[in-house]
């Protein structure tokens, strides 16, 4: 059964639909990049998933016994949230909220999974420092030990390299594809085309038109040579996704 299915789905705010009869599945291990032009509901969606916002038409069905209180999720920053006043430790200790039930207080397993996620994203040296202090890549990184302290899952990311410079960025691309190799299940916004087919295994492209599946078919797509624009470019990113595939194979029979 998929992880998580999405069937029909129309999505938009006070009952009018930006989106309508979305269609895709993904399973365990994926890594999804959901792409297209401004203003075509990629965030509303990512919400909609979340629950955060209800749907005006369609099924969205989880599968493994997951729940929407058991997604991880990086939203995009607003001003106000880079300044908060709190710890490090206590904004990824918040990232355990969804297993508190009844009880006013973590537990000693909470805090030692909020210092494991910590050290994960090697932030370990920030932990009593005010979040305020830091920066954009190491606030990033909060975020995400904070979203990691919620799942064990499923991470949903939504632009998590929104205003960083490039050596940054490329640091947060690498963490991202390391927990997706280590199981965990991404599916993330993004307006990289190029990053997006580089790391992702599925394409969800939404707007004028609509596309779903693998990253490779997306390349080879309508769709996709029209997003890319150069069609040689698409071509130079086919190459290479199947030269990376190729090389993962022989890691793998190594």
């Amino acid at each position: 059964m998929p992880l998580l299915s999405v069937q029909n789905l129309s999505i938009g705010h006070e009952g009018q639909a930006i989106l309508s009869n979305l269609n895709f599945e993904i399973n365990a291990g994926d890594y999804l990049c959901i792409v297209g032009e401004n203003g075509s509901g990629k965030s509303t969606l990512m919400r909609t998933l979340l629950h955060l916002i209800s749907p005006i038409g369609g099924i969205i069905t989880f599968g493994d016994g997951l729940t929407a209180n058991e997604i991880g999720y990086l939203p995009q920053q607003t001003t106000v949230q880079r300044d908060f006043p709190a710890s490090v430790r206590e904004i990824v200790l918040s990232g355990c909220q969804g297993r508190l039930g009844f009880r006013p207080f973590y537990n000693h397993e909470e805090k030692q999974l909020a210092e494991e996620n910590m050290a994960r994203m090697s932030i370990s040296q920030f932990a009593d420092r005010s979040y305020r202090t830091l920066s954009g890549g190491q606030q990033q990184r909060v975020l995400l030990a904070r979203a990691l302290c919620a799942t064990r899952k499923l991470l949903l990311l939504d632009e998590p390299v929104a205003g960083l410079d490039p050596k940054v960025t490329a640091e947060m691309y690498n963490l991202i594809r390391d927990l997706n190799r280590e199981g965990i299940t991404i599916i993330m916004i993004s307006h990289d085309i190029a990053a997006s087919v580089r790391n992702a295994t599925h394409i969800l492209h939404i707007g004028s038109s609509h596309f779903f599946g693998t990253t490779d078919a997306y390349l080879q797509s309508e769709t996709g040579r029209q997003y890319i624009v150069n069609a040689g470019e698409a071509d130079a990113l086919i190459h290479e996704s199947l030269h990376a595939e190729a090389e993962g194979g022989a890691d793998n029979a190594d």
